[in-house]
């Protein structure tokens, strides 16, 4: 009897709430502290202990409060405590049960984009979307965006949205957002959305260049500009030559368009061309343009051909001018004096003719100049000198200078004869022994000229040389005709045996004309 006495008063004693009580809120917010206070009215030192859904979470003490920091979701459950005495016959007393919940302070965040399969080059926009309670509306959230394992942006930002501008194809992965107050620390991250970004082929490439129709000078710059309508991310230009194949240049640059320069354009330049553009898809090729390298042309050269040696009044002269170089068409000029005669055109390159039937008027120089369009040249100039049928220049006054000339040679001679006749000394010599040469200067001047006055007539002088003769005789023979003609008479001393008297004769239009007289 005494044994069962002593096993009832050694099994520990339990009351449920004899006086024992669990203070503790029934509903509280992610990140907020709970605080477990165990109270008993008499207020006796005992031994404390926390339950949450019947196990016990805290060590036994004597403090009857027990504190949860930063409430989470899974802090949600039903709490108890239990007090006991620390005597011999161990007494324990359990309070009534709590249940607590735990209320999410915020949803996990949804990553939204703008758009999940964005072209190269274009922006998408990012939105961390979640939403506080109103009774948590004051709490402050911040947001921080990845791609893969990449943090975004600048990292924790107090705004929900983040742009990603001009998105290449290294852009494309795996994208996903976290939200957290910025006080407690409540941290949630959204699910994983997968961003592709699509690359634009490359579409309607052509070939232009800055010369107008395609034609450059040569020596000068040409500039090949290669263009696509559509393409994204880089493109990589390239240009050749379409007879060889020949790959004159290549760029790769994030832009629609590139330009190939070739700075001293040769005549070898010209020809057909064409590029081609490719960011990772199939190449696109241009349509072929032509290059022309216009040539300037070269100075000309002008020939005469004329059907004798020595042209002639009448005669028909072909002028030909060539420039030896030079694009066409060419057009040719050609001039007498300054002074346009033509023109003619050699549609095909090559020279050009100009026939030309002479006059009188038509001796002086001549020139042609050649123009392309790249600049007008000039070349150099040729004397033409045009003569009589007798093979002598004429003027429309030389046959009357001859008619008047004539006509003073017999009175001139008839008054050479009495001049010597009447001069001669006692001892002299005759005439023909010691004969004299006489000059006539003969001259044209045009009517309404000052006359020259006839000098009176004097002894001659016995002079060394025929230049420092003054003249002895002067004719002046007035006529109804248009023109004066007048004659000098000069004399001097011959050596012994000297045949013929000479005499000069000049007329106005540089014509010379010589004549004698004889001894009889």
């Amino acid at each position: 009897m005494l044994l069962w006495t002593l096993l009832v008063f050694s099994v520990p004693f339990s009351k449920w709430g004899d006086g024992l009580t669990l203070l503790a809120p029934s509903s509280v917010f992610e990140g907020d502290s709970i605080v477990l206070t165990c109270w008993e009215e008499n207020n006796r030192k005992k031994q404390i202990s926390f339950y949450k859904d019947g196990k016990k979470f805290s060590p036994s003490d004597e403090l009857s409060s027990f504190p949860i920091q930063g409430a989470l979701l899974s802090d949600s459950g039903i709490y108890f405590c239990t007090a006991a005495s620390k005597t011999f016959l161990r007494r324990e007393t359990s309070s009534e049960k709590v249940k607590i919940t735990v209320q999410e302070l915020f949803p996990r965040p949804v990553l939204t984009a703008s758009s999940y399969q964005p072209t190269e080059g274009s922006s998408v926009t990012l939105t961390c979307q979640t939403q506080l309670p109103p009774e948590r509306s004051d709490v402050q959230l911040r947001f921080c965006f990845f791609r893969d394992d990449q943090v975004l942006g600048s990292g924790w930002s107090s705004s929900p949205e983040l742009q990603i501008p001009a998105l290449g194809t290294e852009d494309s992965g795996s994208y996903w957002c976290q939200a957290e107050t910025v006080s407690h620390r409540i941290r949630k991250q959204s699910l994983r959305s997968q961003i592709h970004v699509r690359r634009v082929p490359v579409s309607k490439v052509s070939l232009e260049t800055q010369a107008p129709g395609g034609q450059v000078i040569e020596g000068g710059k040409l500039v090949l500009l290669c263009s696509v309508a559509e393409g994204t991310g880089n493109i990589t230009f390239s240009w050749h030559r379409e007879a060889t194949g020949t790959r004159l240049g290549k760029k790769t640059q994030g832009s629609l368009s590139a330009e190939l320069e070739i700075p001293a354009v040769k005549e070898s330049d010209g020809g057909k061309y064409l590029c081609r553009a490719d960011n990772g898809h199939d190449p696109v090729q241009s349509q072929v343009l032509n290059i022309l390298v216009r040539i300037p042309v070269s100075s000309p050269v002008l020939t005469l051909g004329a059907p004798r040696a020595q042209a002639e009044v009448g005669d028909v002269v072909e002028l030909h001018c060539e420039a030896l170089r030079g694009s066409p068409p060419i057009l040719y000029q050609f001039y007498h004096e300054d002074v346009t005669l033509g023109n003619s055109s050699a549609p095909s390159g090559g020279g050009a003719s100009f026939n030309l039937s002479l006059t009188a008027e038509h001796s002086g120089n001549y020139s042609c100049e050649a123009d392309n369009g790249q600049g007008a040249q000039r070349s150099k100039a040729l004397l033409l000198l045009i003569s009589g049928p007798d093979g002598h220049r004429k003027s429309h006054v030389t046959a009357k200078v001859l008619g008047g000339l004539f006509g003073v040679l017999g009175s001139t001679g008839v008054a050479l004869l009495c001049y010597c006749w009447s001069h001669k000394a006692p001892g002299e010599s005759s005439a023909i022994n010691a004969p004299r040469d006489y000059h006539v200067d003969s001259s044209l001047s045009h009517r309404g000229a000052a006359s020259l006055n006839p000098q009176g007539f004097t002894h001659p002088s016995l002079l060394p040389d025929s230049e420092d003769l003054q003249p002895e005789y002067v004719n002046v023979s007035p006529g109804g005709d248009e023109d004066v003609v007048y004659s000098q008479i000069y004399s001097s001393q011959q050596p012994e045996g000297s045949a013929n008297i000479r005499t000069s004769l000049e007329n106005k239009d540089f014509r010379v004309i010589y004549t004698s007289v004889k001894k009889s």
